[in-house]
């Protein structure tokens, strides 16, 4: 199969509510392999947003499955500053969506589930379970959540955005 034919059928389970990512590896039957953290690269407004959320007084974290080294990878990006808690599941032992890792974040950030939000792009992993913990959510369709039905965050999202700089227009 060529890239383009895969990318296709990712979209496709996208389309269906599922996480394009895990299900093409479902559908296809592969192993999954290791995540490498160098293919990352961040989204062309996040250090304008979140530099903007912190100068209006938001405390920020991080609520992510990352390999170890995540803050490292957010210095090198420049933007570790910006950050007051970063709570990774390698360093935690704990991954989404258990709840223990967003009670583990909450506890770091010094709050209660009222009081934080939630901004993710998997209704699996980041909104739905964020919303039973008691977080308010935004449902940012970026990535292949892009091709997702804004229907399907209807009970879990409290909000649905297209791009990180909506964030000013809720907050």
């Amino acid at each position: 199969m060529t890239f383009e034919e895969v990318h296709a059928k990712r979209i496709e389970l996208a389309l269906q509510g599922l996480d394009g990512n895990s299900a093409i590896i479902k559908f296809f039957g592969l192993a999954k392999t290791p995540w490498h953290s160098e293919d990352e690269t961040l989204y062309a407004d996040v250090d304008r947003v979140l530099r903007d959320l912190k100068s209006h007084g938001y405390k920020l974290g991080i609520i992510a499955n990352q390999a170890p080294g995540a803050a490292e990878r957010l210095s090198n990006w420049g933007i570790a500053d910006c950050f007051s808690v970063i709570a990774s599941s390698s360093e935690l032992g704990v991954a989404k969506p258990d709840p223990q890792i967003f009670e583990k974040a909450i506890a770091m950030a010094g709050c209660t589930a009222t009081q934080a939000v939630m901004i993710g792009d998997r209704l699996d992993n980041d909104i739905i379970p964020a919303k039973q913990y008691g977080m308010q959510t935004v449902w940012i369709r970026q990535g292949l959540a892009a091709y997702q039905p804004k229907e399907l965050g209807d009970g879990y999202a409290d909000y649905t955005i297209d791009n990180l700089s909506e964030l000013k227009e809720l907050l």
